[in-house]
């Protein structure tokens, strides 16, 4: 069974059903969330895409955007991205997509050999040698051989089996927010972004599919955050208390706060965790190792690691503690480079602090070796001895 039917949830279902396992989905909301952040596919990501064999599907569902605008307050472009840049792994990713719809394919692509259960979620679970007992908030109980949390950076399994979020979730000092609103600002095919070095502070507004829409982006810095994540109305009034006096398009967009279906705010923070599983119970994706939206990974991370999850615990006869340990063992690096990222990104938008003298100029080449790891840097097994319905 899997907790979760974002990205990571739904894409380990794929893999696993192609291995032969029978599995339940099980989804708090009653149903899958649409929008979200554009989320990207690079490197490795891509290959494990074309390994689902949904390729020609995602793409058709991308933003199709055509690169990303730095402008100044009154929108005079400063800098200019390119989709094509660094061979579709740069800042505009050839692959980018929003949340929801990538959520879609891989519901469309798994919904006829995977069991969804939604509105419902795990309330009690426990283990032993040979299973897991599950009670569903609904109040049936069923057993399982595995349970996998892909259930996000707030993950409820992670706090029933592993201890509280506060052991797991380090902050970066940032808040982000996004949400959908009328293209009412003449948008084609081109991020708008604005920053103010000065405050930290920035706003965007991305193209998606739907040319009448537009989906706007806003972050801040926050040394500290303790709004509930499920209590919107608190976090619209910290937004707009943040933003206030902004400039750029700013106004206009925070005028359609209220009316938009998708709001989204969080902390901008990272999982980091010395295991991901304990006995038949395993993480994956943010749950396990979110590296924050400023590592520009959080996708792919959650594609490769649900390949070879399940890769592994099939390799392994469904062994959990085996299948689980190699899992580890092949992700671990992968997860550090594009945590470290994250990082330093997260970083490198912090508000000056005068009394602190600036640190060294960056190693270059040290950090373009660091992204291409990030990008690159783990090596895909085919699994050919495996079962693959699909061959």
């Amino acid at each position: 069974m899997i907790a979760g039917a974002s990205i990571a949830g739904p894409a380990l279902a794929h893999w696993l059903w192609r291995r032969g396992a029978e599995v339940t989905v099980v989804e708090r909301a009653a149903g899958l969330r649409p929008g979200g952040q554009a989320v990207d596919a690079r490197g490795v990501a891509r290959e494990v895409i074309r390994r689902m064999g949904l390729d020609a599907e995602v793409r058709a569902a991308c933003t199709d955007t055509a690169g990303a605008h730095t402008v100044d307050v009154d929108g005079n472009v400063v800098q200019t991205f390119s989709a094509e840049d660094d061979g579709g792994d740069g800042f505009i990713a050839e692959i980018e997509i929003l949340r929801g719809d990538l959520a879609q394919v891989l519901y469309d692509d798994t919904r006829d050999g995977v069991e969804y259960v939604f509105n419902d979620r795990i309330a009690e679970l426990t283990q032993d040698a040979d299973g897991v007992d599950v009670t569903f908030a609904s109040g049936e109980r069923r057993r399982f051989d595995l349970v996998v949390g892909a259930d996000g950076l707030h993950s409820s399994l992670r706090g029933m089996v592993f201890g509280p979020r506060e052991q797991f979730i380090h902050h970066l000092g940032m808040v982000l927010a996004f949400y959908s609103v009328p293209n009412e600002f003449g948008l084609d095919r081109w991020f708008l972004d604005y920053q103010d070095p000065v405050t930290a502070r920035s706003a965007g507004l991305r193209p998606i599919q739907d040319a009448t829409q537009a989906m706007a982006l806003f972050s801040f810095p926050a040394k500290e955050f303790d709004i509930d994540h499920r209590d919107i109305e608190a976090q619209k009034q910290l937004l707009r208390a943040k933003m206030d006096g902004f400039g750029w398009l700013t106004p206009r967009i925070l005028a359609h706060l209220d009316d938009t279906p998708d709001f989204y705010l969080d902390q901008v923070a990272q999982v980091k965790m010395d295991r991901w599983s304990s006995g038949r119970v395993g993480l994956i994706g943010d749950a396990a190792f979110c590296a924050s939206p400023m590592s520009g990974a959080g996708t792919g991370l959650a594609l490769v690691g649900a390949y070879l999850l399940a890769g592994e615990l099939a390799a392994a006869k469904w062994d959990p503690e085996a299948g689980f340990a190699a899992y580890e063992e092949r992700m671990r690096q992968f997860v550090a480079d594009n945590q470290e990222i994250g990082r330093l990104h997260a970083q490198s938008r912090a508000v000056p602090q005068a009394e602190i003298e600036p640190g060294p100029e960056p190693d270059m080449d040290a950090l373009m070796a660091l992204v291409d790891r990030a990008i690159n840097g783990l090596e895909l097994p085919d699994y050919a001895d495996v079962p693959d319905s699909r061959q």
